[in-house]
């Protein structure tokens, strides 16, 4: 099952909310998002992502057979790290272990290696999650460390990975 990436649309905050909907995903994602997630935080989200400066922020809805199974972005760091950027995504669960998140990351890297001056993309998943950890490494990211103790989620002290692509070794 393949993917593509589009922009998000108005139109789509009621996929959005159905997919956020979901503890389980919520459970790998950083805080911040609320729950339940609305058709209102959904179209929240998207105005920002639309609104958003296209040269700091490559924000897609992911979508298979037209319809919308999850979400990806690409975030520019600040200050010297101008040049580097922090991917966050996640799909739908009626849609893991079908190869899209990694068709997503493969995807999303190769549009922004292509189309911007980044020359290095991290994502930093939390060590127990296993499939994010997959599907960084099937997308050709490198491990280079366990941050340990890095992050409290759900009151419990994490630690996370820390995956990088870089673009003079970047091949599709």
């Amino acid at each position: 099952m393949g993917c593509e990436l589009r922009q998000w649309k108005k139109e789509d905050a009621e996929s959005l909310a159905k997919l956020l909907n979901n503890k389980k995903i919520l459970d790998n994602l950083r805080d911040g998002l609320p729950y339940p997630y609305s058709v209102n935080d959904a179209l929240g989200f998207i105005n920002a992502m639309l609104n958003s400066d296209k040269n700091s922020v490559f924000a897609f809805a992911v979508v298979t057979e037209d319809k919308v199974v999850g979400s990806i972005g690409i975030f520019r760091q600040k200050n010297i790290h101008y040049k580097t950027a922090e991917l966050g995504y996640y799909i739908g669960e009626p849609y893991w272990n079908k190869g899209i998140a990694t068709e997503a990351v493969k995807r999303a890297c190769c549009y922004v290696f292509e189309n911007t001056d980044i020359i290095r993309i991290f994502a930093e998943p939390f060590a127990r999650n296993s499939a994010s950890c997959k599907v960084l490494e099937k997308a050709g990211f490198v491990l280079e460390g366990t941050l340990c103790a890095n992050a409290v989620k759900n009151g419990k002290v994490e630690d996370m990975k820390m995956y990088a692509k870089i673009k003079e070794r970047f091949q599709d």
